[in-house]
């Protein structure tokens, strides 16, 4: 069932930063449908945003359903962190960059004003989004895991 996969390890995952990054993100995509089912805020969107819209809502969604009901049943338990276990394609690293890299993008747009109503990432859920998808592409690549806890980056 694992042949050909890696196993990612995120150590120590925050549940209440989790939980905010994601409604975060669950805002961002609610107002990309907007601008894709309204005719006239697709006509005044750029160009390049509405294809950031376009592949961020095709390519986005959870990396695991069944991570995500673990993490969804741990908050309820009143748990204030979760060690979880993935199984990827090798190319999932690829897609983490690209994602994080999306994201960052849609990120500056927010910031601009001119076109989204979302403001950016708080500076703890860019963070978050950081070492999350940090952590495929350096599991993918043959380090080891990094727990939240003793996360440096930005």
């Amino acid at each position: 069932m694992t042949e050909g996969l890696v196993e990612v390890r995120l150590l120590g995952v925050p549940l209440d930063i989790w939980q905010r990054a994601q409604e975060h993100t669950d805002g961002l995509l609610r107002e990309f449908a907007l601008i894709v089912q309204d005719a006239e805020a697709r006509a005044a969107t750029p160009g390049r945003l509405l294809a950031l819209v376009r592949e961020l809502r095709a390519g986005y969604g959870e990396f695991s359903e069944a991570q995500r009901l673990q993490m969804e049943a741990a908050l309820e338990r009143g748990e204030v962190d979760i060690d979880l276990t993935y199984h990827v394609p090798p190319a999932v690293a690829g897609a983490a960059q690209g994602l994080g890299e999306m994201l960052d993008e849609a990120d500056d747009y927010c910031r601009q004003g001119d076109h989204l109503l979302t403001l950016a990432s708080p500076p703890e859920g860019l963070r978050f989004r950081r070492w999350f998808v940090g952590e495929f592409v350096n599991q993918v690549g043959g380090g080891p895991p990094v727990p939240w806890s003793e996360y440096a980056g930005p």
